[in-house]
């Protein structure tokens, strides 16, 4: 449905520096791949695609000046490690066109399937050197009904959500002949500690491998069925209503501070999870949390810090204390979580990555080369948040955006939390289960606020 007319290898505008970048130890831990993300467009009908085109090759040249780590290569220095090396080589631009219409999309809620992720650009990472791999991948399509879309692979080794999106809106500044607002920090050392790790006790959960099903030896089972993926809507009602439940339920209710819509939401699906998938009351579940710990630090992260900058952290429970108490109780978990992420836990966690000999064993399942890889599905999930990101900003000239979202979720348990497009204060979840559950999950899903 899409066709490939011309790939364009796209430079720094200007000479950049020519140095080896260390990475942050997070960093050296997150998966190596590139996170597929796809922005939609329908500009005005005297805006031309070749003129869309123009605009995004010639930005993105200016842009990688700023930015110029993103031209580099990531190379390999032993143990599982990286280093990121400056040289100007260089970004993809695809442009590309399809005879599939923005509407297309729209009627699945634009779901993240197939269709979705041929919009981004593509690495053979199994036949690709890793020095080798562009750090940003980026596709122009042109739909028939004049619509385009920007699909986007951004390296996780280099950014987070966070940054990726806090990149393309700077990137959207340049394209419209503006100035960059947030100058980037690239120094990552400000996060380097020569203490050893202090909170090896709380430490523990974050290297301690999820709970598995009750009998179970091992979760190959689990890892190998099939999966759906679905798109879920909450009103601004529906998440008041879930957030006055679980700061009215009692003796779980927090009288310092009230619990957040992504506090209660998520200890919902949460709940709605370990019921539609059966499990025993014995059965232990751990949902994990990304925590941006940006502003957790002492002192907080610079504004335009360039990297990764959140943990894993989990919250674990039996499925019977999670269905039997109230959704107070979920969310108190979660709350008990998240606060664990301070300072000194995020120095002793990066230093404790620092005695790694390998890290590698302990990236992402979806990084090349691994042949038993972490797992977070049943009877787990993971739940990330992308409520406090500014993804609709992204306007490059040609028209605001009509919808961001991901290209692609592969892992049962996995979810993604953005906020509605008309700024109405709604919810949109993209979730990802074993197929054999969905349906019983959406039920619960709204039968249960």
């Amino acid at each position: 449905m899409v066709t490939v007319k011309t790939t364009y290898n796209v430079k720094p505008a200007k000479p950049t520096p020519n140095e080896i970048m260390k990475l942050s130890e997070i960093d050296q831990i997150k998966p190596v791949i590139h996170v597929p993300t796809v922005y939609f467009y329908h500009p005005t009908t005297d805006f031309l695609y070749s003129d869309a085109l123009r605009i995004l090759k010639d930005s993105l040249s200016k842009v990688l000046v700023i930015f110029y780590p993103l031209a580099g290569r990531l190379h390999e220095t032993g143990g599982g490690r990286l280093d990121l090396h400056c040289n100007g080589e260089g970004t993809i631009l695809v442009e590309a066109e399809s005879e599939l219409k923005i509407q297309d999309f729209a009627l699945d809620d634009f779901l993240p399937n197939a269709a979705m992720r041929d919009l981004i650009p593509k690495i053979d990472y199994s036949a690709t050197p890793i020095q080798e791999q562009p750090l940003l991948l980026a596709q122009l399509t042109k739909f028939s009904c004049g619509g385009i879309s920007l699909g986007l692979g951004n390296s996780h080794i280099l950014m987070d959500g966070h940054t990726a999106v806090y990149f393309v809106n700077e990137w959207t500044n340049i394209a419209r002949g503006e100035t960059t607002r947030i100058i980037p920090f690239f120094d990552r050392t400000i996060l380097q500690t020569e203490e050893p790790p202090s909170l090896m006790k709380e430490l523990s959960v974050l290297f301690t491998p999820p709970p598995l099903l009750i009998g179970q030896s091992d979760n190959m089972e689990q890892r190998n069925k099939p999966t759906t993926v679905a798109v879920l809507k909450l009103s601004k009602q529906q998440i008041d209503k879930l957030k006055n439940k679980a700061n009215e339920d009692t003796p779980y209710k927090n009288t310092i501070r009230s619990y957040t819509r992504y506090e209660a939401v998520a200890g919902h699906m949460w709940r709605c999870a370990s019921k539609a998938r059966r499990h025993g009351d014995e059965q232990l579940t751990t949902l994990h949390i990304p925590v941006d710990y940006r502003k957790r630090m002492q002192p907080p992260l610079p504004k335009g810090y360039f990297g990764n900058a959140n943990l894993l952290q989990a919250a674990t429970t039996t499925s019977g204390e999670l269905l039997s108490k109230p959704l107070a109780y979920a969310s108190s978990k979660i709350r008990e979580a998240i606060e664990k992420v301070t300072d000194e836990f995020v120095r002793s966690y990066l230093a404790l990555i620092k005695t790694l000999p390998d890290v590698s064993a302990h990236r992402d399942v979806l990084t090349v080369g691994r042949t038993i890889c972490g797992f977070f599905g049943n009877p787990n999930m993971t739940i990330t948040s992308w409520t406090s990101m500014p993804v609709y900003e992204a306007d490059f000239g040609w028209g605001e955006v009509i919808h961001m979202g991901l290209g692609a979720i592969r892992l049962d348990g996995k979810s993604f939390i953005s906020v509605g497009r008309d700024g109405d204060g709604s919810f949109t979840v993209a979730f990802c289960l074993q197929t054999e559950y969905m349906d019983t999950f959406k039920n619960l899903f709204y039968e249960d606020i």
